[in-house]
């Protein structure tokens, strides 16, 4: 029997350019709450004793990192890709080296500034030994509308039940091998455009992700009026 104590490592992708945020730069070094957006998840993994280490992939000529990540706990890869799933593919294939194919890996958005220590340790408590992982995600409370094909107008083309429905979040965690070998087969995938996050890689592969209730903090900053929801929640104890 297999007694070794789970290790948990974190995985920030932070190659992207934030296009809808229309900044001067990449949004993830954007300040909020007297830091860059960045710095707040890679401060609530470090807070986290259940995290083993933290990497994060940047683009090769990223000139902003160094200043933003800490010297102690954390390891920037310069191996970004074009797409967020190229990212976090190229940064596993570099952290094989440190972490072991039953290992644990949270795949978090940069862009989700309000991530904090009780939520990264809830969800590793909830997912425990499930044998595919799992993902912090909220339930659908609002009447959903699917829109008709007409783009030039938007109109109710019919009413979806929310029943059952959830909204993704990150962390998104698994085992390194399983999430290695599911975002592999998803670049060779028919319909590679529906795998928009970790969780449908592994869906796509033939896993069922449990899923863990988030908190509304743990909002994604796309757009300019999300920024001061954001610094509201951060603001909050």
């Amino acid at each position: 029997m297999n007694c070794t104590a789970p290790r948990y490592f974190a995985l920030i992708p932070a190659a992207g350019v934030g296009a809808r945020m229309v900044a001067d730069g990449p949004k993830q070094y954007m300040s909020l709450g007297g830091k860059p957006m960045l710095r707040h998840a890679l401060d609530a993994f470090l807070a986290s004793e259940k995290i083993s280490h933290v990497f994060v992939a940047v683009s090769a000529g990223d000139r902003q990192i160094d200043a933003v990540a800490p010297s102690h706990g954390v390891t920037v890869l310069r191996c970004g890709g074009a797409t967020r799933m190229e990212s976090i593919r190229n940064a596993l294939v570099v952290m094989a080296s440190a972490v072991l194919d039953t290992d644990w890996v949270l795949v978090h958005d940069a862009a989700r500034p309000g991530l904090d220590r009780m939520l990264i340790e809830k969800l590793i408590a909830e997912v425990g030994v499930h044998p595919v992982g799992g993902l912090l995600a909220l339930p659908v409370v609002d009447t959903v509308k699917r829109a008709g094909a007409d783009s030039a107008v938007f109109a109710v083309a019919t009413t979806i039940s929310r029943d059952a429905l959830w909204l993704a979040q990150t962390p998104q965690m698994f085992r390194y091998r399983l999430l290695r070998d599911a975002l592999d087969a998803a670049t060779t995938a028919v319909d590679s455009g529906a795998i928009t996050d970790d969780a449908s890689a592994v869906e796509a592969f033939g896993h069922a992700p449990m899923l863990v209730e988030g908190h509304p903090r743990n909002l994604k900053v796309t757009l300019p009026r999300d920024i001061r929801i954001a610094e509201m929640y951060l603001a909050a104890p």
